[in-house]
């Protein structure tokens, strides 16, 4: 086989994976692009009913709009706020529809290495294409060859467990049906109606933990959801940031998410329980979940469980690739200290290309999500740029590859989940601004100070 004669696998048809489709045909390379889910961006359609923090402005990238230009496609407004739904109806399955048979649904990739070599085998290895083994939803299996492999396919697959020390809490895996690892839907009636009336533990303490504490108050604020009442079980103590920035974010839509989970507190709609790391699950004789710390503390009885306390990639099915990876963040060794989440938010992350990215491996990249492993800072722009400079890098133009053409708003704009549903509220502010905090009911009953771990605030 003649390696620049076949095509550049990409895994998984999300943003990034697309828009690395997109780059590709720009410059003349055959993409594959292998999608596990049914439809593209299944992923982001399973959050569809949450709203972005990022404007359209930030969420489409320029190869996809040039492919998608001759079929008529217009951009949506560029400082509307786009759901997780309409950025796939709108943006991801037209884009998908436009690469036309380049991209496989249905199509799970189960292990990749390099042709005939296993993971040990040193001997004219880089002369090898990648073999790539494929299982349809049909059950058939399939071994294709790759010049080059881009792994886009995010995190969404692995949530982080409820157990306090990144293992499942003990009675966690069986406790399985009344416990989720997304935010709910709450305008799905069946959805509502397991949340309705009940008590709810929240486990984590970022923006989607915010999120689910605003939906869960916002529904006890309803006739159907009278007695409503959230727990949010916060592994740290509660200090003046662990609400975010409020009104004085740069990000506003973050800022206002940390409103409305103090707001959800402050009203008497959540208890915050501090310092409690779960370590056990257990069931009281009603059949309601009863959560205990690795302290010994208990809480009172719930009837419903979400945790949301991060992803993790899937790096399974890389086993026998050469990865150079982080130890603790799993992403790549030279990106790991430009988004460490202990020294960056999402404004800070700097601009990085494909020699960040680059594995002992050559040929391999993860982008998107999944290059930064456990870290919560990504950016849908990042991610773009990183695309460009990969693919320009895989055609052999170093010296594109190596420019940097991304330059950040100042504050930055999270790839995150936010709260705005109001498709009537005042979208003007363009940039990188997201709709006014005002348009959350927000709190104003107590400020928050530094508790002893353990302590409660809230009714």
């Amino acid at each position: 086989m003649e390696k620049q004669n076949l095509p550049v696998v990409v895994i998984g048809a999300g943003p990034a994976g697309l828009a690395a489709a997109a780059h590709l045909v720009e410059r003349g390379i055959q993409p594959l692009v292998l999608e596990a889910g049914s439809t593209a961006g299944s992923a982001v359609r399973q959050w569809s009913h949450v709203r972005l923090f990022s404007t359209w402005s930030e969420l489409t990238d320029p190869a996809a709009e040039k492919l998608l230009a001759p079929t008529g496609w217009v951009k949506p407004d560029p400082a509307s706020y786009p759901s997780g739904g309409d950025w796939a109806d709108r943006y991801l399955q037209p884009l998908a529809d436009v690469l036309g048979d380049r991209v496989r649904t249905g199509a799970r990739v189960t292990g990749v290495s390099r042709t005939g070599r296993d993971r040990i085998v040193d001997a004219d290895r880089e002369a090898q294409p990648f073999v790539v083994h494929v299982t349809h939803a049909d059950g058939r299996e399939e071994r294709l060859f790759a010049r080059a492999v881009i792994d886009a396919s995010g995190t969404w697959t692995i949530p982080g467990p409820a157990g306090g020390s990144g293992l499942p809490a003990l009675g966690e895996h069986a406790a399985a049906e009344k416990i989720t690892y997304r935010v709910p839907d709450l305008k799905d009636p069946a959805v509502r109606a397991r949340y309705a009336g009940k008590r709810t533990a929240v486990v984590g303490s970022g923006a989607s933990a915010f999120t689910a504490l605003a939906y869960l108050a916002d529904l006890a604020k309803t006739d159907d959801g009278t007695a409503t009442h959230a727990v949010w079980i916060l592994r740290r103590g509660i200090s003046g940031s662990t609400f975010g920035g409020g009104t004085a974010d740069q990000l506003p839509a973050r800022g206002a998410l940390g409103l409305a989970a103090k707001a959800a507190v402050d009203d008497g709609y959540a208890d915050a329980v501090t310092g409690f790391r779960t370590e056990v699950i257990e069931r009281d004789s009603d059949g309601r979940l009863v959560l205990v710390a690795e302290d010994g503390r208990r809480l009172e009885p719930v009837d419903e469980v979400i945790v949301l306390t991060g992803f993790r990639p899937d790096l399974s099915f890389l086993s026998e690739i050469r990865l150079g990876l982080d130890e603790r963040l799993q992403a790549p060794i030279e990106l790991a200290p430009l988004i460490d989440p202990n020294q960056h938010s999402c404004g800070s992350v700097h601009p990085h290309g494909h020699r960040e990215l680059a594995h002992p491996e050559q040929g391999i990249y993860l982008v998107g999500m999944k290059s930064y492993g456990r870290a919560p800072t990504f950016l849908a722009m990042t991610g773009y740029e990183q695309v460009r400079s990969v693919v320009a890098a895989i055609a052999g133009d170093t010296e594109s590859a190596d420019r940097v053409e991304l330059t950040l708003p100042e504050t930055g704009v999270c790839g995150g989940a936010g709260l705005f549903d109001a498709l009537e509220a005042d979208q003007s502010g363009g940039g990188c601004c997201a709709p006014a905090p005002q348009l959350i009911q927000l709190g104003t009953k107590a400020s928050v100070e530094e508790g002893p771990a353990g302590g409660c605030c809230g009714s």
